[in-house]
């Protein structure tokens, strides 16, 4: 289970505009939020950090899938019990859900009983061939029925997975937060998904770097960010080890098979619950079919970073062009 809070760092910075600079970085939803404002004054800018903060809160008692909440209450119902769900869930739910159909399954909310299936919350293990059918059945629209203002669940197992979904839908709530607070700058990093507000000083945007999946250590490219939202997804971070095998935790809908670790994808959107839903089912699709995707969708953007023996190579669909930072050193595009 995710630790709590287990505490925060706070610092502050004179900057060469008129401001102050306030960083924090708590654990929350299972990872670590880093918080940076830039704001008018210091009492603004720690008021600023902790309004976000408490946005994310929000998001996790809504759709924390390890404790007590509103979408665990849905998941733990009797098998075809109707279940009421809250507007603010049943809201979020119908934004959610139909982005399955539009990356053909390649995103499936309802896929909780896979991860069960490979036990990736825990020491992990290899399902056979019966436990993933079954796992399988436990999975998509037909085992979790949504209607109107309530929920059934059809199929015992079966279980909605915000994993894919709910750090977007945090940071989209901590960056309604901040715009309350009329903040005007702030990077918010959020365990592998980042969201940039304004810009500090005169700069164009938050200079982001993603990482070399063969190495996180290292930087393959700088993103340059302003007002929009960059989730990366790949298998490297997170894995269950099993018989000396490395299994990651993005499995795919329609075989419940983790997706191999082809790299890593980074998807650049305004709203970052999007760019969060759209990193995973991007992976998923692996880098020749989703960025045929992405470039049918130019109002996001998508970098692919494709990992061989030979090395990296970097892949960027038309909507992500505008945010790379031309370097040298970098992948070629």
């Amino acid at each position: 289970m995710p630790s709590p809070v287990v505490g925060f760092l706070l610092t502050a910075q004179l900057l060469a505009l008129p401001g102050v600079r306030v960083s924090r970085a708590v654990v929350v939803m299972g990872t670590q939020l880093k918080i940076d404002v830039i704001a008018a004054s210091r009492p603004a800018a720690l008021e600023a950090t902790e309004a976000s903060y408490q946005a994310v809160l929000r998001a996790d008692a809504l759709l924390s899938t390890w404790h007590a909440s509103s979408l665990d209450s849905l998941n733990q119902a009797t098998v075809g019990d109707t279940t009421a769900i809250s507007t603010e869930l049943l809201s979020l739910l119908h934004e959610v859900l139909p982005w399955r159909d539009s990356t053909g399954g390649a995103f499936e909310p309802v896929s909780g009983a896979l991860a069960d299936a490979w036990d990736l919350r825990g020491a992990g293990r290899v399902p056979s061939t019966d436990q993933l059918r079954r796992a399988l059945a436990s999975t998509g629209a037909e085992a979790m029925e949504i209607r109107d203002k309530v929920a059934v669940r059809q199929r015992g197992g079966a279980w909605l997975d915000s994993g894919a979904f709910g750090k977007g839908a945090a940071l989209r709530m901590a960056a309604r937060a901040l715009q309350h607070e009329g903040i005007q700058a702030a990077l918010l990093d959020f365990g592998g998904q980042v969201l940039a507000v304004g810009a500090p000083d005169h700069a164009g945007g938050w200079t982001v770097a993603v990482a070399d999946p063969r190495d996180r250590q290292r930087s393959a490219l700088e993103l340059l960010l302003r007002d929009v939202s960059a989730s990366t997804s790949a298998q490297s971070e997170r894995f269950v080890t099993v018989d000396g095998h490395r299994y990651g935790h993005i499995l795919d809908p329609h075989t419940g098979r983790p997706v191999s670790a082809w790299g890593s994808v980074t998807v650049i959107a305004a709203d970052p619950m999007l760019a969060d839903i759209l990193s995973t089912a991007l992976f998923v699709m692996g880098p020749e079919q989703g960025l045929a995707w992405a470039n049918r969708h130019p109002s996001i953007g998508a970098v692919f970073l494709v990992s061989s023996t030979a090395g990296t190579r970097c892949v960027t669909s038309v909507g992500a062009r505008k945010f790379v930072v031309p370097s040298d050193s970098q992948p070629a595009p």
